[in-house]
């Protein structure tokens, strides 16, 4: 059976594929590559929750399999009937989310920025054969583009997240930008260095018709590559690879990061260093005690707890869970009382260090699932236990259902604090848990909370359907829902009360917020001047 077109010409022909896969039949045809010789490539750069466009799909098993291995939001397209009926016949059972639509890449009906990866294994060859590069600026078209990032800083919400990389595409001007995320591990000497490398390849994408000695500008945040300096690697059995890694900021001041290289555009932990253990400090101080001690004694890496500045919060949310503790009753009073807290997520431990040391008289009983975790906060985080903090090592769900089980033991908690991730980057929901907002437990929890507390819950939900679902759960347990979006960023916190007639209206809120800022203010606390509680309940709405 030769299914050779007689000239290239025939290759961008509907007739010429019609008969080729009629031809052909259901046997997959492979171009170029299969699947176990380009999923080393593919899974590197495409990640699961990504929407992925294959353009002239053709019979080829490469969306199946991507398919099978946690890659379900993908659309192929191809411009022969006949193969699209073949695929949609194979895969409607097995594979129910994958589509696949009869469809011209060069005239395709999707909106802009609808894909964040498009795919082809030898369309473009088939459609230029006469040279014409139109399919170019469709396939541009299509994708969400977005500027180059800086080393340290890709985790940031500006880089990292798809709704970041569209407000940095519109704020720097350009028809076309191309983030370069630096690979960790390689060394960069200067932006010099880095041009260098990436001028050929970004010629490679630059539109069809540029010069070829057309200027690309360079673009970088500050004025150098930016500092990333590794201070431990290592693996957890539950979390995977991870990474603690120290990064300059733009005012100079270093930061510590926790990073799961699973999920590695999202900062898992953060603390700010003091000035003393910048870098530079750092590098003399090893290089001094290299000249005072032996050759053979280790070189410990500069990093003790006390290098941690505990009196700051990196992360926004955190700050507005904090601030939560305004709606409690007589909040100017939570310094002299008695406070029982439960923080469900412990990560590099600043959410319960943090309350600890601004409020002597609490008592918190931190849940973490994960033990590497413990070790990562105590040694790199400055965290310890004391006798008014104690870390259970449990699954959250099964130590919250176990206290609701201890009938009139079990103990009662001002506050409960939910921050734990889930660990399927597939769902829309990558906080909590779904299982951490079904209606069963969410009645345990309500079970162990006291009458006038708050529960308190950071949610990241990029399905609008699935929040509004959580949403009326919540409700359905705890009346009284209080959302507060963070700006720039997906996460939500929600404060759950049980009793509608606490409800405090912005201004009372407010003012609850500034009294118990004052309070925490006095002399000798150690209270951060830039951070305001009142400004993180200014935009709160209630539900």
């Amino acid at each position: 059976m030769n299914l050779l077109p007689k000239s290239s010409k025939e290759f961008g022909s509907v007739d010429y594929w019609e008969k080729f896969f009629q031809q052909r039949g259901k046997k997959a045809f492979e171009w170029y590559g299969t699947y176990l010789e380009l999923c080393g490539v593919l899974h590197k750069y495409i990640k699961p929750r990504e929407k992925v466009l294959v353009i002239g799909c053709g019979n080829s098993e490469l969306s199946e399999q991507l398919y099978d291995v946690g890659y379900r939001d993908i659309v192929n397209i191809d411009i022969s009937e006949v193969v699209i009926k073949q695929m949609k016949e194979c895969n409607a059972t097995r594979r129910p989310q994958m589509s696949f639509l009869k469809m011209d890449m060069t005239q395709m009906e999707f909106p802009d920025a609808s894909f964040q990866v498009v795919l082809d294994k030898g369309t473009l060859d088939a459609v230029l054969t006469d040279e014409e590069e139109k399919t170019l600026q469709q396939v541009d078209r299509m994708l969400a583009e977005v500027g180059r990032v800086l080393q340290g800083r890709e985790t940031e919400w500006l880089f990292g997240m798809d709704e970041g990389r569209k407000q940095l595409a519109a704020s720097a001007g350009f028809r076309r930008l191309i983030t370069v995320a630096l690979h960790r591990g390689q060394q960069y000497e200067s932006m010099d260095h880095i041009q260098a490398e990436l001028s050929a390849r970004v010629m490679e994408l630059a539109p069809a018709g540029m010069p070829a000695q057309q200027q690309v500008p360079f673009l970088s945040v500050g004025g150098d590559i930016g500092v990333r300096t590794v201070q431990h690697q290592d693996c957890s059995a539950l979390s995977g690879n991870y990474v603690i890694e120290d990064v300059q900021g733009d005012d100079k001041r270093y930061f510590r990061r926790l990073i799961f290289l699973s999920n590695r555009n999202v900062v898992q932990s953060e603390a700010r260093l003091l000035k003393d253990v910048s870098y530079k400090a750092q590098k003399k101080r090893k290089k001094d005690r290299k000249k005072q001690r032996p050759a053979d004694m280790e070189d410990f890496p500069a990093a003790p707890g006390q290098s941690i500045d505990k009196s700051y919060l990196c992360c926004e949310h955190h700050k507005a869970m904090i601030a939560g503790l305004a709606l409690l009753r007589n909040p100017e009073l939570l310094l002299e009382i008695p406070l029982a807290l439960l923080v469900v997520g412990l990560g590099g431990g600043s959410l319960p260090l943090f309350v600890h040391d601004h409020f002597p008289k609490s008592c918190i009983d931190a849940v973490e699932i994960d033990p590497s975790m413990l070790e990562v906060a105590t040694q790199w985080f400055g965290f310890s236990q004391s006798d008014r903090m104690k870390v259970h090592i449990a699954d959250g769900l099964d130590y919250i259902a176990s206290l609701a089980g201890g009938g009139e033991a079990r103990p009662c908690y001002d506050v409960i604090m939910f921050d734990v991730d889930s660990k399927d980057p597939t769902l829309g929901m990558s906080c909590p848990p779904p299982a951490f907002v079904e209606q069963s437990f969410l009645q345990n929890v309500k079970s162990i909370l006291t009458p006038e507390g708050v529960f308190i819950l950071n949610l990241v939900c990029r399905d609008l359907g699935l929040k509004d679902s959580v949403l009326a759960g919540l409700k359905a347990v705890f009346p009284l829902l209080y959302v507060r979006r963070i700006e720039g960023e997906v996460n939500e916190i929600l404060f759950c009360q049980l009793h509608p007639e606490q409800k405090l209206a912005t201004p009372e809120l407010l003012e609850t917020a500034q009294a118990l800022e004052q309070t925490l203010r006095k002399p000798g606390r150690g209270w951060d001047d830039t951070y305001v509680l009142s400004d993180m309940l200014k935009t709160v709405k209630i539900v």
